[in-house]
């Protein structure tokens, strides 16, 4: 087996990485199954040994493989989970709360949905405040829902709500609201009707690496929402995914006809 060439014709360390990720896509190895150990790969490509550590490096900086000491190194084996971010309209009206959703998704997929809740009031990032019509300095009310899907952590969801809307009310208690956030706002006479989503990605820092428990090159999906009613901007909710385990679904435009 030869390394392929390009027309620049790259380092052969990365021409090798870029051939044992082609075999990875293809299916050669199933998931979490062993790769071949440093010596086979030697042979089959013949090249040096310090050749396939540092290809290997690059899948493993990718987030594709993993090295278990004393045992080789493996596929990264993950049931990625799907979420709809943006649903389907039925009827016009107040935004899909997103708590029931995370529930109904988990349940037709026969898995298991837990939520840990966290409240505080914080100073304002600059983009949360532009955002919400605030000054940086300016206080919010963030409630912090920490997902677990079968007990392997999957998203952090943050909502930013101008003090004086969410102070005093149960979006500021530490556990679940029946009906979702939605119905609190709704209730408040703030129904979310509008909303637009940016969605970037980046590398996690170290406390959310830790919580993820994420490996080397794994980015995380950040999904920023900015809802709002007739009379302005109402909330800002960034979700953090870890990008090796969920798929975010987009449902736009009508259902088609059934039969």
């Amino acid at each position: 087996m030869t390394i392929p060439r390009g027309a620049a014709s790259p380092p052969k360390y990365q021409r090798l990485a870029t051939d044992l990720r082609r075999r990875i896509d293809s299916g050669e190895w199933e998931g979490g199954g062993r790769l071949p150990v440093e010596n086979e790969l030697e042979e089959q490509y013949g090249v040096a040994r310090n050749t396939v550590r540092l290809a290997v490096d690059v899948l493993v900086n990718e987030g594709r493989v993993v090295r278990v000491q004393g045992k080789g190194t493996y596929l990264r084996q993950r049931a990625r989970h799907d979420h709809r971010v943006h649903l389907r309209p039925t009827r016009r009206g107040p935004l899909t709360a997103a708590g029931p959703t995370y529930a109904a998704e988990a349940r037709q997929a026969g898995r298991s949905l837990t939520v840990d809740f966290e409240v505080w009031a914080v100073r304002a990032r600059r983009d949360i405040a532009d955002w919400l019509g605030l000054r940086p300095e300016d206080t919010v009310m963030m409630r912090r829902q920490l997902c677990r899907v079968d007990q392997e952590p999957y998203a952090i969801e943050e909502s930013h709500y101008r003090a004086g809307l969410a102070a005093g009310t149960p979006l500021m208690t530490d556990r679940p609201v029946p009906g979702g956030d939605e119905r609190i706002l709704a209730e408040l006479g703030r129904a979310e009707t509008s909303a637009t989503d940016h969605l970037t990605a980046r590398m996690p820092d170290p406390a959310e690496a830790a919580w993820f428990g994420l490996g080397p090159g794994v980015p995380l999906l950040v999904n920023t929402r900015i809802s709002s009613d007739r009379r302005g901007p109402i909330r800002v909710v960034e979700t953090r995914y870890a990008a090796d385990r969920a798929r975010l679904l987009y449902e736009l435009g009508e259902a088609p006809a059934a039969g």
